[in-house]
């Protein structure tokens, strides 16, 4: 059910809310926090709220979404509810405003009283984030932050960005999609011969936040040098070479799709390493809402890892 609300206020929308949930029953139980996505008036609002959606089928969730509309019109806002089959496991409130009311500190006044009680809240900017997403009205709301660099025109600098700006709770979906990679390379390490790293080489696509956050992540945890090559064959991430007396570890990602690893005395393996898809991500960062210190320690590790070409004779 999809309910529009044009020229509305928080106060009726409430009321609505109410009568939604005295006709459906059990509109409004169960749900474990509150997840809001701030977005602009563009054609990507719609896919911003599908991915909220399918997020929330593992983490039932209120979604309040807000869109910024044009600054220059008359105070007005326009609202919807989507409960039932088309808010998927959770229950969608699409508040746009214009004028005054699409500014940040409108924004954070309107979703207030959308809030559910003592459920933990958390925003995602599926754009440009603030400067500071920690300091930003909506962003002072939330105890989870999420952010994603790689859809910034510049993506290395948002990481910079990111460091620069870094509070508790700060996240971003560009160290999310590492976590297949982080998984592959720590349980290859657990396997013999349990000879020490003595060198990493990370190869990647040039502007690839996701690279240069695995080769940090590497600087911080091997306490190694760590070299961040680039190569512009696919997009993302590429390779990593652990190198160690008894033979290199190699995962590498030849096709975007699919992972080779390799090491001494242990079979090749072919791992599924597609790019995940933004709900996926989002859906892990809905079941963790504490701090992601390991993050922190590979943002403060990016001036660590050095840059040069890749290897001669690397794999492609």
């Amino acid at each position: 059910m999809i309910v529009d609300m044009p020229a509305t206020s928080t106060q009726q929308l409430n009321r609505k809310l109410v009568e939604l949930r005295e006709q459906s029953g059990v509109m409004a139980q169960g749900r474990v926090l509150t997840f809001v996505v701030v977005t602009d008036d563009s054609a990507n609002t719609e896919e911003a709220i599908e991915e909220a959606i399918e997020a929330s089928r593992a983490h039932p969730c209120r979604v309040i979404v807000l869109v910024r509309g044009a600054k220059k019109a008359a105070a007005r806002l326009d609202a919807q509810i989507r409960v039932g089959g088309d808010a998927g496991a959770s229950e969608v409130i699409v508040l746009r405003g214009y004028g005054p009311l699409s500014s940040a500190e409108a924004c954070a006044g309107m979703t207030i009283p959308m809030l559910l009680p003592d459920a933990p809240v958390v925003a995602w900017w599926p754009g440009v984030p603030p400067a500071v997403p920690a300091e930003d009205p909506v962003g002072r709301l939330a105890g989870r932050r999420i952010t994603d660099a790689a859809v910034e025109k510049h993506p290395l600098r948002a990481l910079e960005q990111r460091t620069a700006s870094y509070t508790t709770g700060d996240t971003d979906l560009a160290w999310t999609r590492l976590t297949l990679w982080r998984a592959l390379l720590a349980s290859a390490l657990d396997q013999p011969p349990y000879d020490s790293i003595t060198s990493v080489v990370v190869d990647g696509e040039p502007d690839s936040p996701s690279t240069d956050l695995l080769a940090s992540w590497l600087a911080s945890r091997l306490s190694v040098p760590v070299k961040r090559t680039k190569v512009g064959a696919v997009g993302g991430m590429h390779s990593v070479r652990l190198n160690r007396h008894s033979g290199p570890i190699e995962l590498i990602r030849a096709d975007g799709k699919t992972g080779s690893l390799t090491q001494p005395g242990q079979p090749d393996r072919l791992v599924h390493l597609a790019r995940r898809p933004i709900r996926d991500c989002l859906a892990e960062e809905l079941r963790r809402l504490d701090t992601d210190e390991i993050f922190h320690d590979s943002l403060n590790a990016l001036q660590e890892i050095t840059r040069g070409r890749a290897p001669a004779g690397a794999k492609r």
